[in-house]
């Protein structure tokens, strides 16, 4: 029953984020907005909301291992596993603000999540935690890539000819409604069935967060990306990954740590460290290719890096 309960989960989570993505990206397009802005804004939005609800629901729930590996497994998991699908399915050309700005400030972000929830270690207690004040930092750093992305925005940004709203405007609200609901107790499911389970097996939360959990709450961003992909919008595709990433990073772990202090164990610094590796993969694969493009070459790489990651978690666990 706890696992029906979490593959249930991750099915509502998905079809919730689907509709959630496809109504808010249809707004958007009415509004005008560039493909770019749409990745790093709404459809980055609607596909954390996952890890958002079931970080929030595991911190208030006492399983702080859960909250923090499913955050640190999902930028994983985005950068490595959903990033090297989308680009298996097609080379990715990326913007040169992306190389500069946006992956830059989500390896800041990863950075910045490291040293507060280390900052223990330079005082006079040891005891690792990320606080309701660091998680008001988390915010404000949050705010000021809002302020980035409004910028870009603003900028001369243009929509391709094909970027047509699919659905009209009652519709679209419809499905924002109804991805919410599907959100929100998918992620109910989910807590519910990882704790269950992780309690019958003898196994940590932090085992589940950053396997089941993590990968089931990227599913949306997998989904978002890859279809981006097929359907030749690299902005989309690249900016839901780094959009996300930074989402988890600073508005979710900030949200979830605002409302309930969270204990940091040493071991996930090395999870952290895969975090910012990652980052920077991207950053060196960029800067070696001869037109800024993710190949597929690149994307196999990425997938084969996260099956060994993976496997290390198992063994470590």
């Amino acid at each position: 029953m706890d696992a029906l309960l979490l593959g249930a989960g991750f099915l509502i989570l998905l079809v919730g984020a689907e509709l959630l993505i496809k109504g808010s990206s249809s707004v958007a397009t009415r509004l005008g907005i560039s493909p770019l802005v749409i990745g790093l804004t709404v459809v980055s939005f609607g596909t954390s909301l996952p890890e958002m609800l079931v970080s929030v629901v595991a911190g208030l729930r006492g399983s702080s291992d859960l909250a923090i590996a499913n955050v640190i497994g999902s930028n994983i998991a985005n950068i490595l596993l959903v990033l090297g699908i989308a680009a298996m399915v097609r080379p990715l050309p990326v913007r040169e603000s992306t190389v500069v700005s946006e992956i830059p400030f989500s390896l800041t972000a990863a950075l910045l999540v490291g040293f507060l929830a280390n900052a223990a270690l330079f005082s006079s207690h040891h005891n690792l935690s990320i606080s309701r004040l660091d998680g008001a930092i988390l915010l404000f750093f949050f705010f000021l890539f809002l302020l980035y992305v409004y910028k870009v925005a603003r900028e001369k940004q243009h929509l391709d000819q094909d970027a047509n709203p699919t659905i009209n405007s009652v519709l679209a609200i419809l499905y924002i409604s109804l991805g919410i609901v599907g959100l929100y107790l998918g992620g109910q499911w989910v807590v519910d069935g990882a704790i269950s389970i992780t309690r019958s097996w003898g196994v940590g939360d932090a085992l589940i967060g950053l396997t089941v959990v993590a990968i089931g709450t990227s599913s949306p961003e997998i989904v978002a990306s890859a279809l981006a992909a097929y359907r030749k919008h690299p902005d989309m595709a690249v900016g839901n990954v780094v959009g996300s990433s930074i989402f988890n990073l600073l508005w979710v772990l900030g949200i979830t740590a605002s409302i309930v202090e969270l204990p940091f164990k040493v071991i996930n610094n090395t999870d952290l460290v895969m975090v910012i590796v990652s980052s920077a993969l991207i950053i060196l694969a960029l800067v070696t290719s001869r037109s800024s493009t993710l190949l597929r070459s690149h994307g196999l790489l990425f997938v084969a890096l996260y099956g060994v990651y993976l496997s290390y978690v198992v063994y470590r666990g």
